[in-house]
């Protein structure tokens, strides 16, 4: 077993095998699209002025993402978390059922702008995704232990801490008893927010990740300068040891699922149903009378109601399924004013019917399935078989879905701006350089 604590001060960038660095810019790109399209939404804005406003830079500055204002580093963590989880359409992790990435990168970002670490300061493209790496490898264990010893289900906040104060402890080089200190903190005062409470009532609150990424990068910090903290019991409880004799062995940022569409992970198996039936019989809305929707309890939990913001189409399976169906495709604009006010979408909505499955409910989290039924107007009707969305490991999406996803997130930018952090993202440590990837990402949209 590596030890934790070593694991996130000794890791090298040579250590890490080829399709884990790879996953690794994978990873990165889908974040810095993500953020992109974040930036265009109601909650990015409420979170960057609120950054500026009260959390603001101090001794040291750093810049918020695609803005480029000035804050402290809790406050860059807190707004670049906020505005990637805004756009629902980052990577995630079955058996967390959430998010590291995105408060991992922003706060790696925040503390090494803050440190002066970033344009010539020290660390380069090896350093950033080994970086990321350690914080996606820390903070995906700390999830599954979570989940396995607390008696609710928690938003990502409440263990993507862990990885921020990883990886924001090995920025700061402290050493090993304040880093376990900062671990301790982060686990401690990292938002136990109950997850289902904003499936069911859907809001701005999100997956807890803004206050994740602030609770980490605080908790650095706070150790560095003597605080103490209660030891993080994920990482130290007897029961939870098994969790973590594979670190630096089995590389759990490869599990990382991407999404295809930007929405809640759980209604995409009903959505990769709709595709599949749509081409195999050339349906089309007007096609359609009735569509019935088997899948698992918290999928069904999204539930089918019209809705009103942009964060209850994201947490939804009806709207985005019922969008899907009527234009063939599912981005920003369907989540936002004009797919809300769209009369066919709405119609096409009052005929989805959703229904738990119990044996899709006994298969989740590991498994999130659906099977749609489409009744037609000429009475017969058509099924898909149970159906898992793409994006994992086993359905792979390609380097190529990829970039086409990061093109269209990045649809804001100019077009030169938008290849060149793309291409950057991809070829970091082999080519891209950090002073091109910081210009692209730290310049206001």
């Amino acid at each position: 077993m590596t030890n934790p604590i070593d694991f996130i001060h000794r890791l090298q960038f040579s250590q890490l095998p080829t399709e884990v660095a790879h996953q690794a810019r994978r990873c990165l790109l889908d974040l810095v699209g993500v953020a992109a399209s974040g930036r265009n939404t109601q909650l990015s804005r409420i979170a960057h002025d609120f950054a500026v406003d009260h959390l603001g830079a101090g001794r040291k500055g750093a810049r918020l993402l695609f803005d480029g204002r000035k804050v402290s580093a809790t406050g860059a963590a807190f707004a670049g978390a906020t505005t990637i989880d805004s756009f629902d359409a980052h990577d995630g992790h079955a058996l967390t059922k959430g998010h590291a990435g995105v408060a991992i990168l922003p706060a790696l970002l925040a503390v090494a702008d803050a440190e002066a670490l970033l344009d010539g300061g020290g660390l380069d493209g090896k350093a950033l995704l080994t970086s990321l790496v350690l914080g996606y490898e820390i903070a995906t264990r700390a999830g599954i232990a979570l989940h396995a010893s607390a008696c609710d289900y928690h938003t990502s906040g409440a263990w993507n801490a862990l990885g921020c104060a990883a990886v924001a402890a090995r920025l700061l080089r402290l050493d090993p008893e304040r880093t376990r200190h900062a671990l301790g903190i982060a686990e401690y005062h990292g938002p136990r927010s109950q997850m289902m409470r904003c499936i069911d009532h859907p809001t701005m609150v999100k997956d807890g990740s803004g206050w994740g990424a602030l609770a980490g990068v605080s908790a650095a910090y706070l150790a560095k300068d003597g605080f103490t903290g209660a030891p993080a019991i994920t990482m130290e409880a007897p029961d939870q040891a098994a969790i973590w004799t594979d670190l630096g062995e089995r590389w759990l940022i490869l599990d990382q699922y991407f999404k295809p569409w930007p929405v809640c992970r759980w209604a995409q198996p009903a959505i990769e149903a709709a595709s599949s039936l749509l081409s195999r019989h050339a349906l089309t809305a007007p096609d359609i009378v009735r569509v019935e929707v088997e899948t698992f309890h918290e999928a069904v939990r999204l539930g089918a109601q019209l809705p009103t913001s942009t964060e209850m189409a994201q947490y939804a399976i009806g709207f985005p399924l019922a969008a899907f169906i009527v234009r063939g495709r599912i981005g920003a604009g369907e989540i936002g004013a004009d797919g809300l006010g769209d009369p066919a979408i709405r119609d096409m909505l009052q005929r989805i019917r959703l229904i738990e499955k119990a044996e899709f409910s006994r298969r989740f989290p590991a498994e999130r399935l659906a099977r749609l039924r489409l009744v037609l107007k000429s009475g017969q009707f058509v099924e898909s078989e149970p159906v898992a969305a793409r994006g994992d490991q086993v359905r792979p999406l390609s380097d190529a879905d990829m970039r086409s996803k990061f093109n269209s997130a990045t649809a804001a930018l100019d077009k030169e701006r938008s290849i060149r952090l793309g291409d950057d993202c991809l070829t970091l440590a082999g080519g891209g350089t950090m002073e091109s990837l910081c210009n692209g990402l730290f310049a206001s949209i």
